[in-house]
């Protein structure tokens, strides 16, 4: 057997952690860039602290604020061309998948020349800006991967940079920057970090170490499922307190440790298509392919799918299906067109190999076809 654990990245959790904690600032570098959205960070205080940490040690800043929802290619090339201009040497990103994304690419291309068409090669060298993170989101678990997912428009894809040179130096994680997000956005995300979680059990790279974060971050999300479909019945997010924000944030936290060891699987395969082209956010896209996903593990490897369920509190699959049926409500409109199109796609990525049950093409056409039938 052989196995891996590596996650270089030091997290501070708590109240107030950046303002309290401003001198590890001080080694990172001299002049820092916050890469960050238009609105969010402004929105929830995460920028005016990262902003208040960073003039208290007398470092000078710039803000990059133009990362969009699944950030482009030409995105991050702006953004390394803004950062080298302006002479900065260390990143801090602020928000959810989107902009720490694309601040690790930034800090990957402002220290390295890397032609467009090499983007993706994994054929680096060993140069990138420090960086610091801070999620305002509980659910892509960024702040503690080697990932950069970006938008490829020439693969009509989400594409992966990896390379430990990605993981940032330190994260900081304050739950209160997640205290106001909006319902469809808590329960999106819970539902990102909970697929990392599960996937990263159903990965070939799984181990003890991993399978034990992942199944902590299994219940704690599972215990705030109850709030979840209270809150879908009020129609307000107001019955999610502070604890358990803190314990979405932590469990996403958990779920992108998993990954970073094991990979993501067959669930993301298929979830970049739909996040493409119907622009069905990543976490639901995730969430309304997992059930099927599971059930055919079900068949496949049943001690496997067994030990997943355990971690919900559930004996079989279908019980997990009609729980995220509950959660995602409504479901898009897929034609047979599109289902053949996104079954190919999906069949020739990395994610397969790296399943446990590697479904066939016709496998995906079929889960595809039951995720999304009325």
């Amino acid at each position: 057997m052989k196995n891996k654990y590596y996650m270089p990245t030091r997290v501070i959790i708590g109240d107030d952690c950046i303002t309290k904690n401003s001198e590890l600032f001080l080694a990172l570098g001299k002049k820092a860039l916050l890469v960050t959205g238009a609105q969010s960070a402004k929105r929830n205080g995460s920028e005016k602290d990262v902003k208040t940490a960073l003039e208290a040690v007398d470092i000078p800043y710039l803000v990059f604020d133009k990362v969009m929802s699944n950030p482009t290619i030409a995105c991050v090339y702006e953004g390394a061309a803004f950062a080298k201009e302006n002479g900065v040497d260390f990143i801090i990103a602020i928000g959810g998948g989107s902009p720490m994304d694309a601040g690790k690419a930034i800090a990957l291309l402002a220290a390295q020349d890397i032609e467009e068409g090499n983007l993706f090669s994994g054929n680096y060298g060993n140069k990138v800006l420090p960086m610091a993170f801070v999620p305002t989101t509980a659910g892509t678990g960024s702040e503690v991967t080697q990932y950069s997912i970006l938008t490829n428009d020439k693969a009509q894809t989400k594409t992966s940079i990896a390379s430990d040179l990605l993981f940032p130096t330190v994260t900081f994680l304050d739950a209160k920057y997640t205290e106001h997000l909006g319902l469809s956005t808590t329960i999106n995300t819970a539902i990102d970090a909970l697929s990392h979680a599960v996937e990263g059990m159903l990965s070939v790279k799984a181990s003890s170490v991993s399978n034990a974060l992942a199944v902590a971050s299994i219940r704690m999300i599972m215990n705030c499922v109850p709030n979840m479909l209270q809150a879908l019945q009020s129609g307000s997010e107001r019955v999610f307190n502070l604890k358990q924000r803190e314990q979405l944030l932590q469990a996403s936290l958990m779920a992108g440790m998993v990954i970073a060891q094991t990979g993501t699987t067959a669930v993301h395969a298929m979830g970049y298509s739909l996040t493409y082209f119907k622009h069905i956010d990543h976490g639901r896209a995730n969430g309304l392919l997992l059930g099927e996903y599971l059930k055919l593990v079900e068949k496949v490897e049943p001690d496997l799918a067994g030990r997943i369920l355990a971690a919900m509190n559930f004996s079989e699959a279908e019980q997990f299906q009609v729980l995220l049926s509950q959660l995602l409500g409504e479901k898009e409109e897929i034609s047979s067109a599109e289902i053949e199109q996104y079954s190919k796609q999906a069949s020739q990525t990395k994610n397969i190999a790296n399943s446990v049950v590697k479904p066939t093409e016709e496998d995906i056409k079929t889960m595809l076809t039951l995720s999304f039938a009325k």
